[in-house]
């Protein structure tokens, strides 16, 4: 079924497609019949996972970008996923960079997009959350990140506010500062400033004790993940993690888009941008053999990248990775992909 939906969604533009694709699933999930069509066609087996103090149905999750907004969680929770990432979400309301912005690379089964954020702001979000948030089983994390117009080294004040936004909507928080596609935004994981940013968002988080009980039933902040590139060397990966550890982050996710080109067929390999999809699977593979090495049991790890069918989904969890993510394989694979996993397992 998939097969033939997507040869029609693949003659739209690419962003089109996405917006289509999420609005109908944003209808579908607020029809209770629809949904429960959705819930039942999509339904997996029970995988339980244990992470960051959460409880997950299964280890299969969403990546941020996706659903930007969280206008369609509803009909994205009947697709079977463990766990949906809502964002990147900023404080202010921005339109991201210029269209085009987003390209299938269909020899290569990949995309490259230069988004930058676009984002109707924390107000939205948050509203978005507090709507449907209490009517869903599964977890959901807010991906976080500045607005462009903020400087780098005001950085934290964007972070901390929209910490304190979605915390009570949220069951885990991830900070995004490796996406290529806002300017600058890659330094905040050198050490010096990657330790200035944590140190404030340890400090915020060790400072705000609540009564209320967040969505994981503990007061204050709930988990908070840190999303790292690809491109790091090994130095500044071992810099990066080092800094995560000794802030006391609960997790990192690794990783985000490419700006690598290595080995692409594509006419559209020469556009700027995070590269997903196939090409990234050996990367990122290599990058979460480092971190988890690194990391040695500390903290949990979530492995995104160049996951595109079941055989990858295996050997990031058998390589140690505690869930994983999906993006760029569902565009290729179709919602099937996640019932696939699980299946497989």
């Amino acid at each position: 079924m998939y097969s033939l939906f997507r040869s029609l969604l693949f003659r739209l533009d690419p962003e089109t497609a996405h917006w289509l694709t999420l609005y109908a699933l944003r209808i579908a999930g607020n029809f209770p019949l629809s949904n429960w069509w959705f819930t039942q066609l999509y339904k997996t087996p029970s995988k339980p996972v244990e992470a960051f103090g959460l409880t997950f149905k299964n280890p299969v999750g969403l990546a941020a970008g996706y659903d930007k907004d969280a206008v369609a969680i509803k009909g994205l929770a009947a697709l079977g996923f463990g766990h949906l990432e809502v964002g990147t979400v900023t404080p202010k309301p921005q339109p991201g960079n210029a269209r085009p912005r987003m390209f299938r690379l269909l020899e290569d089964e990949a995309v490259i997009n230069r988004m930058g954020f676009p984002s109707k702001g924390a107000d939205f979000g948050s509203n978005q959350l507090s709507l449907s948030r209490d009517q869903l089983s599964v977890v959901i994390g807010v991906n976080l990140g500045k607005n462009k117009d903020t400087p780098l080294e005001e950085a934290a004040n964007d972070y901390i506010e929209l910490m304190r936004r979605f915390m009570f909507y949220s069951d885990y928080l991830t900070i995004n500062i490796s996406s290529p596609n806002t300017v600058g935004l890659r330094r905040l994981q050198g050490r010096e400033m990657l330790e200035q940013l944590l140190g404030a968002i340890q400090k915020e988080r060790e400072s705000t004790l609540t009564p209320n009980p967040s969505p994981n039933g503990r007061g204050g902040f709930p988990p908070i993940l840190v999303k790292l590139a690809p491109d790091l060397s090994d130095e500044e990966l071992d810099d990066s993690i080092g800094v995560i550890l000794n802030k006391n982050m609960d997790g990192i996710i690794a990783t985000n888009t490419t700006l690598a080109r290595e080995g692409l067929q594509s006419k559209h390999q020469i556009e700027i941008g995070g590269l997903s999809g196939s090409p990234l699977r050996v990367r990122s593979e290599a990058v979460l053999r480092q971190v988890i090495k690194r990391v040695d049991g500390k903290i949990p790890i979530v492995s995104v990248g160049g996951i595109m069918d079941p055989d990858d989904a295996k050997r990031r969890l058998d390589l140690g990775a505690a869930l994983i993510q999906l993006y760029t394989g569902l565009v290729y694979g179709g919602p099937g992909l996640v019932k696939k996993i699980l299946l497989n397992r």
